[in-house]
């Protein structure tokens, strides 16, 4: 199938990420090339855009997309976690804007053989790189039933996690749990159906986000990676982050919060002695997408965008950080 995908709040990320025309930009998930392609319009022949996206679809995808750009555009297949040997081999160790667009892509959903829907049958997979080796299978299958309760509980929020473990592993000794249509079975008898009607919701929309983030360890890598990129950032360049669940969205408020975050010195001393600089400063509140941007595309409902701008360092800006501080 044709690789679909609409790119959530497309206008306030150009606006967030105040794009200068010969600038070096970052798209870290590029999917599609929804946003990469509005940035790389912003740009003249003398900018630079990278595009990071571990899905061969996608890269495919995004190449035609991008065919028509007057700027530089440079197509990295590899995992975002490893942005700084990505910027390191593509010669680029300062970079104007980094822009992470997180969680699943709607051609990822939609393609039902990659396992990430509850609502088609499919072989077990979710796998956002379909070399990586962990799928869904080895999962649901191997993994013991605290460790099914722990991920259920701590990605998925899941309130029947204990339950559901329990109900996986008996399954899966009569035989191994092979497609999303045998999960989603499992699930809806694990829950209790007076559960399933109070809360009006599919008893298997928590359970498969806990899969897919432990399959791709979405949440690990994203901290480390987006103190990554503000390293890489020239100073007043811009961060910005799409979140569409409150577990990423915790770990971004979080990671942002203390690198914008000055003294860190304990509140009893009188004086700051820490001499910690803030490394960004946030630019306004999250924002979420329009009404009108929501009666097109349901999927960005959760979604929530960030804005960070780097600030200059003693460094950054040509001075001796050792005398300064002696």
């Amino acid at each position: 199938m044709a690789f679909h995908h609409i790119s959530v709040m497309p206008e306030e990320v150009i606006d967030g990420l105040a794009i200068r025309p010969d600038g070096i930009y970052v798209d870290c998930t590029l999917g599609g090339a929804g946003h990469a392609h509005r940035i790389a319009e912003r740009l003249s022949a003398a900018g630079r855009l990278i595009g990071i996206d571990q899905d061969e679809a996608a890269i495919e995808a995004a190449r035609a997309r991008l065919a028509d750009v007057s700027c530089r555009v440079d197509i990295v297949h590899d995992n975002f976690q490893n942005l700084d040997a990505i910027l390191e081999r593509t010669d680029a160790p300062r970079v104007d804007g980094v822009l992470f667009d997180l969680g699943v892509s709607s051609h990822q959903i939609d393609t039902a053989e990659r396992g990430f829907s509850y609502m088609q049958d499919a072989p077990l997979d979710m796998r956002m790189n379909p070399e990586a080796k962990l799928s869904a299978y080895e999962v649901v299958n191997t993994y013991s039933e605290d460790d099914l309760d722990r991920i259920f509980h701590d990605y998925g929020e899941e309130r029947w996690a204990r339950r559901i473990a329990k109900f996986l592993v008996a399954a899966r000794r009569e035989k191994p749990i092979e497609t999303t249509g045998e999960l989603v079975d499992i699930l809806c008898r694990a829950v209790p159906k007076a559960v399933r009607r109070a809360e009006n919701g599919h008893p298997a929309k928590r359970v498969f986000q806990a899969i897919r983030i432990e399959v791709n360890d979405e949440l690990g890598i994203l901290a480390q990676s987006l103190r990554a990129a503000v390293h890489h950032l020239r100073p007043g360049g811009r961060l910005a982050v799409i979140t569409f669940h409150s577990l990423e969205d915790r770990i971004a408020k979080q990671t942002l919060k203390e690198l914008a975050r000055g003294c860190i010195c304990p509140p009893e001393l009188p004086v700051c002695v820490c001499h910690h600089k803030p490394e960004i400063r946030l630019i306004g509140k999250p924002r979420q997408a329009r009404q009108a941007e929501l009666a097109a595309n349901t999927r960005a409902k959760s979604a929530k965008l960030r804005i960070a701008e780097k600030l200059a360092t003693t460094a950054e800006e040509g001075g001796d950080t050792d005398a300064c501080e002696s």
